[in-house]
């Protein structure tokens, strides 16, 4: 009997315990439900406006292609333009990879600045970024001299990356076809010495070698 009302009196102190915190702290912890509240709030709108967002730059990257394919360049080009500049690390440089292989901006200082406001406005993943840093080597190489080159390929070169063969065999190239056979092979035997190469690359080096050599 007595257990059972020392059992009593202990779980109505407990509560009045409960209560008197609660009273106590009452403005506290509302305030810490509605922040709670905003958080998750936040973070779920977050994550729906990025989903949204993903889907119309989708959108209109495809209605950009349907234009190229009717022959309505300009509004294709205005389409791809915007989502350059939406920041989308997914869709900015496919939209500015479909502007060059489908030629339609010839005016070099405006493409080489799309690939600098892509890659200083969004976060890549270190390989993707390697890829977007050589497609815009590739397409300076065309128009910007020697010093510039080298100075543009040093984020490929001087590091161990997937892209570094590649940019070592575009500047064998460059140099071949100025006639500068000497710093062309410098590029190619470092190409030679890269472990687990692929063999197209290999093959491409050593071809260009060959040539060299007969020169």
């Amino acid at each position: 009997m007595n257990d059972n009302l020392l059992k009593k009196e202990y779980v109505i102190e407990n509560q009045n315990s409960i209560v008197r915190f609660y009273k106590k702290n009452k403005t506290s912890i509302f305030s810490i439900i509605f922040l709670l509240f905003i958080f998750f709030a936040s973070f779920s709108y977050y994550f729906y406006s990025k989903e949204k967002k993903e889907l119309f730059l989708s959108d209109r990257y495809i209605d950009a292609k349907i234009y190229l394919e009717n022959g309505d360049n300009d509004k294709a080009i205005k389409i791809l333009k915007e989502i350059i500049l939406s920041n989308n690390k997914t869709y900015s440089p496919l939209s500015l990879f479909l502007l060059l292989d489908k030629k339609l901006i010839n005016d070099n200082k405006q493409l080489s600045s799309m690939f600098e406001h892509i890659l200083n406005n969004n976060k890549f993943e270190d390989e993707i970024k390697n890829l977007i840093i050589f497609k815009k080597v590739l397409f300076q190489s065309n128009f910007i001299n020697e010093s510039e080159l080298l100075e543009a390929t040093k984020p490929l070169i001087n590091k161990e990356t997937f892209w570094k063969p590649h940019a070592l065999l575009l500047l064998g190239d460059y140099f071949v076809s100025k006639k500068e056979f000497f710093k062309a092979k410098e590029f190619y035997l470092q190409i030679l010495s890269l472990k687990n190469l692929s063999r197209n690359i290999y093959e491409k080096a050593a071809f260009q070698l060959s040539l060299i050599s007969d020169e």
